[in-house]
């Protein structure tokens, strides 16, 4: 997880959370204990059902309740959680399946203060940077494998290492 610092700078997001499950029950005691010191008891966690298999009506969490909303009409890469001291913590969720380092990508970007981005946007952004990266990956493939790097003679003249010509 990752969360904006304390500022008067409000954004879209207050942050990422990167689930180790799509197993809501399973994940949100912790998410739950970890955000306790910083917004205070959350009470109320609304998700957009899509992305979750199962959503629970109640998981319990330590020391009390906690409700769960379904919204289909909320963006489905967000979280919001709700706490009776603090109020609202809106939070990107990003996949479990997710590469670490696109995870890491996203979490310090939901986290800068004052951002713009929503969690569509951000998801959608990344979405696109790995389809740049697979097919620049995919380029470097064909052009390894057409013969765009020739292997290096094993014994040059002179005993340094040169290119063979195609």
């Amino acid at each position: 997880m990752s969360l904006t610092p304390k500022t008067t700078l409000a954004g879209q997001l207050d942050g990422a959370w990167w689930p180790r499950s799509r197993d809501l029950a399973a994940e949100l005691p912790a998410l739950a204990d970890a955000l306790d010191g910083r917004w205070g008891r959350i009470t109320r966690v609304l998700v957009n059902p899509g992305p979750w298999p199962v959503v629970p009506h109640k998981v319990a969490v330590t020391g009390h309740v906690l409700h769960v909303g379904r919204f289909t009409e909320q963006d489905p890469d967000k979280i919001i959680l709700l706490s009776y001291t603090t109020g609202r913590c809106d939070l990107l969720v990003i996949p479990p399946e997710t590469e670490p380092a696109s995870a890491a990508r996203l979490m310090a970007a939901a986290a800068l203060p004052g951002s713009v981005l929503t969690a569509g946007s951000l998801m959608s952004g990344e979405a696109a940077a790995d389809r740049r990266t697979r097919e620049v990956r995919s380029s470097e493939d064909v052009w390894e494998t057409d013969g765009g790097a020739a292997p290096l003679h094993p014994a040059a003249p002179g005993g340094t290492p040169r290119r063979r010509r195609g």
